[in-house]
């Protein structure tokens, strides 16, 4: 194929890198209640889902999730539409499902919307799933650059055609279909709202919108504005993502917004148990965990577990994998430096239970990181877009020939 000539655009001047969580519940509001929603078939009781994280929400993180949390919806992490169609390995081990998990959510990404449709109908005939969701809403380069995730909605003609085949190959299964989009590109090229009403029209069950546009990345603060205006224009639910660092933030969302369901990603890194501290807000209680070194060992130990049967019992990969969720279980915790290291150098489960003993079970939770920001916080940069991508809102004969010919890293991971 030809390579993809890129271009990349400035951060536009709304672009913003003032970081400002809304952590605190304001006083004398009235109290939030959620109702479930019902998308297609599948009833969710509460409308909370753990957004698709790549390299995070495989099935034990899913499952340590679920098991705090409400009857909501986990979902799967992204599978690139090519690597499933290609029986890639990797693809497939993050298509499996935990026996306990109660709804089978699946995100798919893509660009040629042939290759969705293949893997959709890959979904549907080997039962993979009970929901699948469209990712429009990834920012990184690797995948802009090729015209997919939060830069393909302005490509109006290939969006909606992507969601009318997964539409029609999942329906006939009774398989609902949901999109994630985000604002838009930067606030001179907004989709969100186009995008809203294509995915109604063409048979989305739900929508979820993350507050920011590409250029802002994940910095700054997500404007929820743009999650009421959507809700105020679709007929379906709206479910808002972006910051919920606490599950006040999660109420506090709801009443701005008047959405239908949050999405939560980065901040339950690291913090499954605020799946519980959102279901006790949700039912009207001030509970909240709050573990001590002790209890979050455990929770490490549990994952560690998990992540060798995910493995097939591999336990260096999966020890492997446990590292970045390590650093997240502990930020906050007066561990150091030396402790932090050796649990990077952690090759196997006897390891991780060696560096585990060795803390204080007592210490509590630190005051000063919770409900606050997880993960890595970047903030606004330029967006990479292929070459004259923003041009026209439809895409050309040329440009699809570019954008859809075999790319290899589309089908390995």
């Amino acid at each position: 194929m030809t390579d993809t000539v890129e271009q990349i655009i400035a951060v536009d001047a709304h672009e913003t890198d003032v970081l400002d969580p809304r952590t605190d519940a304001p006083a004398g509001k009235e109290p939030v209640t959620m109702a479930p929603v019902d998308l297609g078939p599948i009833h969710v009781p509460t409308p909370v889902v753990l957004s698709p994280m790549a390299g995070v929400t495989n099935w034990p993180f899913r499952v340590l999730c679920e098991e705090y949390g409400p009857d909501g919806l986990y979902v799967a992490e992204m599978i690139t539409a090519r690597a499933l169609v290609a029986r890639n390995p990797k693809a497939l081990r993050l298509c499996r499902f935990a026996p306990s998990e109660r709804i089978r959510s699946l995100q798919l990404y893509g660009v040629n919307p042939a290759i969705v449709e293949q893997a959709a109908r890959i979904v549907v005939d080997e039962d993979m799933a009970d929901h699948v969701d469209l990712n429009f809403g990834c920012p990184v380069p690797k995948v802009t650059r090729r015209g997919g995730g939060s830069a393909l909605p302005w490509k109006t003609d290939l969006f909606r055609e992507i969601i009318q085949r997964v539409v029609k190959v999942c329906s006939a299964a009774n398989i609902p279909v949901t999109a994630k989009i985000r604002v838009g590109i930067d606030h001179s090229h907004e989709t969100f709202m186009e995008a809203g009403h294509i995915a109604q029209e063409e048979g989305c069950a739900a929508v979820t919108l993350h507050a920011r546009t590409t250029a802002e990345y994940y910095g700054g603060h997500s404007d929820w504005s743009r999650i009421g205006e959507l809700v105020g224009a679709l007929d379906i639910p709206v479910f808002g993502n972006g910051d919920i660092w606490g599950a006040d933030d999660a109420l506090e969302m709801v009443r701005e917004t008047g959405c239908a369901g949050v999405a939560i990603g980065r901040g339950c890194q690291g913090r499954p148990w605020l799946f519980a501290d959102i279901r006790n807000a949700f039912a009207g209680s001030d509970e909240r965990v709050n573990p001590t070194l002790g209890a979050v060992c455990d929770v490490i130990m549990r994952h560690a577990r998990l992540l060798v049967e995910f493995y097939d019992g591999d336990e260096r990969m999966a020890v492997h994998d446990l590292r970045k969720h390590i650093a997240w279980y502990l930020k906050g915790f007066p561990v150091g430096g030396t402790t932090r290291r050796a649990f990077m150098e952690c090759e196997n489960l006897a390891d991780v239970e060696r560096e585990t003993s060795r803390l204080d079970p007592a210490i509590t939770f630190p005051e000063r990181v919770k409900d606050k920001p997880r993960g890595r916080v970047r903030f606004a940069k330029k967006v990479h877009l292929p070459y004259g991508w923003l041009d026209s809102r439809v895409t050309t004969h040329e440009e699809r020939e570019t954008l859809f010919g075999d790319d290899p890293m589309d089908a390995g991971y």
